[in-house]
């Protein structure tokens, strides 16, 4: 099981929103922005849009979980730090990262444009090393390690429950163990914001072709049939399940494409259906993905 979260400490909740004075500047923004960007709001009680955009950037700072910090500061009663950063006018709000101001606006903006500039701060702290135990856990499935993979994915979600490659990796991993049903409650459980995501629509169509695996007919008893009547698409698509079911991905796409071409409209089209099954459950750059998807397109619009 590696660590996570150790590349890009995040700062405790109740850290994540101070005031700040003249004083304090140097330690609350300067030193604090070697660990995660910090935003710097320029306010004064008596500034009516500063009491709209203060509560809308501390709401967007608390939902990114950690990656960013805000210090509020009251220029009524620190005149120096704002005479030295030339704030001529409130709000005004800079954003800090690694001792240097890296973005900022004036005056009050629309709740998208806050929120993306929250959005674009947090990405330049990184993910606390999310992103390598993502590469780990693949590495580990591939290998047949699934448990510590499911263990490793777990832990991921347990620090970003909207994380779609991780949530498509556990669930991968369940149907690599065999654990279907728990796969499919998983992915009944994805947040909307992932629900539609590639890594989850790749786990989806795993999971349909092990549930289909689970029916798959003896191998040799259905290529024996395919080779006593070559028209016989029942027979063929079977096959090609069946194929698919031992591991023989690249020869079930085969048989599907035949199928395909034979009668493109047997079975409302279940020959293109289940190839385009196949393909969603390799990765986009896989070879048999590639060239099954340009050998049905030339026999499609040829």
């Amino acid at each position: 099981m590696i660590e996570l979260g150790q590349s890009n400490p995040q700062a405790p909740a109740g850290d994540l929103i101070k005031d700040a004075t003249d004083q304090t500047f140097m330690v609350d923004v300067i030193e604090a922005s070697q660990e995660v960007p910090v935003i710097v709001d320029f306010w004064a009680p008596w500034c009516g849009p500063c009491k709209t955009l203060g509560p809308q950037l501390e709401a967007a700072v608390q939902a990114a979980g950690g990656k960013v910090r805000m210090v509020k500061v009251n220029v009524d009663e620190n005149q120096a730090v704002a005479g030295q950063l030339r704030v001529q006018s409130i709000p005004t709000v800079y954003a800090f990262f690694q001792g240097q101001p890296v973005d900022g606006f004036q005056g009050a903006v629309p709740q998208s444009q806050i929120t993306e500039f929250v959005t674009k701060l947090a990405g330049m702290a990184g993910d606390g090393g999310l992103s390598e135990a993502i590469e780990a856990a693949e590495e580990m499935l591939g290998q047949g390690a699934v448990a510590d993979a499911a263990q490793t994915f777990a832990a991921i979600l347990g620090e970003d429950p909207a994380n779609a490659a991780a949530m498509g990796g556990l669930a991968r991993a369940h149907i690599a163990m065999g654990q279907l049903d728990q796969a499919e409650a998983l992915l009944n459980t994805a947040p909307p914001e992932i629900a539609t995501a590639a890594e989850i629509e790749a786990a989806r169509a795993q999971l349909d072709l092990a549930r289909q695996a689970e029916n798959a007919g003896p191998l040799t008893d259905l290529a024996a049939a395919v080779e006593a009547d070559p028209a016989d698409h029942q027979a063929r698509f079977d096959y090609a399940n069946a194929l698919h079911a031992a591991g023989e991905v690249e020869a079930a796409v085969d048989q599907l494409l035949e199928l395909f071409r034979r009668d493109r409209e047997w079975n409302d089209g279940a020959a293109k259906t289940q190839l385009f099954t196949i393909f969603d459950a390799l990765k986009p750059q896989d070879p048999i993905a590639l060239n099954g998807r340009r050998k049905l397109s030339s026999m499609i619009f040829a």
